[in-house]
């Protein structure tokens, strides 16, 4: 068995290349990136995230994020069985909510203890190999051993790289049309849903388990570890994840780090905390799952405070101008790294936090949500399209705005739960009226907000239903006039107007 799920890891082709995907949803994706003095990105290492997103049988659907570190073996490993635990028959509609909890546990168990086999002849190997050295060797340079001792030494370093690695993972399961979450580590989900009253809600299902998460810090003190250390010192093993998969370091020699010593037993552990059997039904809206480098690339450009209704806004806005899934996930993705890069770039106080971002990863999945038509214009479909709203060139920390969206016919009302953070607020537009503005309100005193229109709205002329509506070929009559512009430009460039045949249409 330990054989065939190491032939499993290391082949470049997964059974699950045969399984259905789910259309209704879409991934975007983004390597790691280190800026140079101007402003180039190199690339560090290889793309070491994973996803999943398959429809199974008797209307079940799986979505997963895996963030890798140390190597890309774990997460892809991890997204391999864990498919194989959860979509070969062992759910069904049938199932309580308990029994889906189970299930989804003891996958995350199965996943940890099957992965640990594949390398148990690596580690055995890597020990017996380690016994061989004498102790004085570790401190000798290399080119002063024996050759046969430079051998043992390049060996002990490719089963290193064998052995090493781990992943953070966030599961999404959807089974009788209710949604489960699961998740070990860092990454996050976001539900965005309307309610009945026209709010959008947006919600962050579950914490992460941090060395900042009090609940977490809690369960370490509990087995004995000084929690006020980790908390201190934000990282365990170069991880600041206190869940995760994989990683032999901190889970076999726990007792060999300095902060888990203490330890009564395991510290750093696999098992998923589940949050579920959230009904969907009538739902309209969209899932969001994020790899912990997508997150991090948005807070450390302009802070924490509003990351979560800063990507929901993104998404929005794509989800109204893209016409596949696919196509709005990336161009997601694309958004937070040009913010990622223009802070860096900017010399501004947050470009300290921003000289580099990890692999990112966006998973997107609709619930009753319509993309984009792009048949349809403005006046015909109703469809939200992006406002730009500019961030503030002031030096603080926290972030001023967020992306806000130009939705016509109506507009709904961002809000955080049940705490409102921002609202967008517009005039509903209608035949003969002016163009609708758009501004944000929000409980952060440095928050700026942006409209749409210019002062009195002057730049959009006021124009008649029959002006709205598209002619034969598709296109509607104009309606700004240029004819002043034309004529102060002739006024100051007479001379030139004449010899150059005049300005304007001929």
């Amino acid at each position: 068995m330990a054989a065939q799920r190491r032939n499993l890891m290391q082949s470049h082709q997964s059974w699950t290349d045969d399984l259905p995907l789910c259309q209704m949803c879409g991934v975007g994706t983004a390597t790691n990136c280190v800026y140079g003095p101007d402003g180039k990105g190199t690339l560090s290492h290889p793309n070491e995230d994973g996803h999943l997103r398959f429809r199974g049988e008797d209307g079940c659907f799986l979505y997963g994020v895996f963030n890798g570190y140390d190597g890309s073996k774990v997460a892809s490993f991890a997204s391999q069985c864990l498919t194989a635990e959860l979509l070969l028959g062992q759910l069904n509609s049938s199932h309580t909510d308990n029994d889906v909890r189970r299930i989804l546990t003891q996958a995350f168990d199965v996943v940890e203890k099957s992965y640990f086999e594949t390398i148990d002849d690596a580690l055995a190997e890597k020990a017996a190999l380690s016994n061989y050295l004498p102790p004085h060797n570790e401190n000798v340079p290399f080119h002063q051993l024996s050759p046969q001792s430079q051998k043992v030494q390049e060996r002990l370093k490719e089963l290193e790289r064998e052995v090493s690695g781990g992943a953070t993972a966030v599961v999404a399961l959807i089974l009788n049309n209710k949604l489960y979450i699961a998740n070990v580590g860092t990454n996050r989900a976001l539900l965005c849903k309307s309610s009945s009253d026209g709010q959008n809600q947006v919600l962050q299902i579950g914490r992460p388990h941090s060395t900042d998460n009090e609940d977490e810090l809690q369960r370490l003190a509990a087995l004995g570890v000084d929690s006020g250390r980790v908390r201190q010192a934000g990282q365990i093993a170069g991880q600041s994840s206190t869940r995760r998969l994989g990683d032999y370091r901190v889970k076999f020699n726990y007792n060999e780090i300095d902060l888990l010593s203490a330890a009564k037993t395991r510290p750093i552990i696999a098992e998923p905390e589940i949050h579920g059997s959230q009904s969907l039904d009538s739902v309209t809206g969209f899932l969001l799952l994020m790899s912990e480098g997508l997150i991090n690339a948005l807070e450390s450009a302009h802070g924490p405070e509003q990351a979560n209704q800063e990507i929901v806004a993104m998404v929005a806005a794509e989800l109204a101008l893209q016409t596949s899934l696919e196509a709005v996930s990336q161009s997601v993705v694309e958004r937070v790294k040009r913010l990622h890069h223009d802070v860096y770039v900017s010399g501004r106080q947050r470009a300290t936090y921003c000289s580099r971002h990890e692999d990112m990863t966006l998973l997107i999945r609709t619930l009753n949500y319509p993309l984009a038509d792009g048949v349809l214009t403005p006046t015909q479909g109703g469809r939200i399209y992006p406002v730009s709203v500019p961030y503030s060139n002031s030096q603080s920390t926290s972030k001023t705005s967020v992306t806000l969206s130009l939705v016509m016919p109506s507009q709904n009302t961002l809000t955080n739960g049940t705490n409102t953070a921002s609202t967008l607020e517009e005039g509903t537009p209608t035949p003969g009226s002016q163009s609708p503005t758009a501004t944000l309100q929000s409980t952060n005193t440095q928050t700026q907000s942006s409209s749409s229109s210019s002062g009195d709205g002057s730049l959009f002329r006021q124009r008649g239903s029959q002006a709205a509506q598209p002619d034969e070929t598709g296109r509607v009559p104009p309606y700004v006039d240029f004819s002043q512009f034309y004529h102060l430009w002739g006024s100051d460039h007479s001379d030139s107007q004449s010899t150059q045949g005049g300005l304007g249409p001929q």
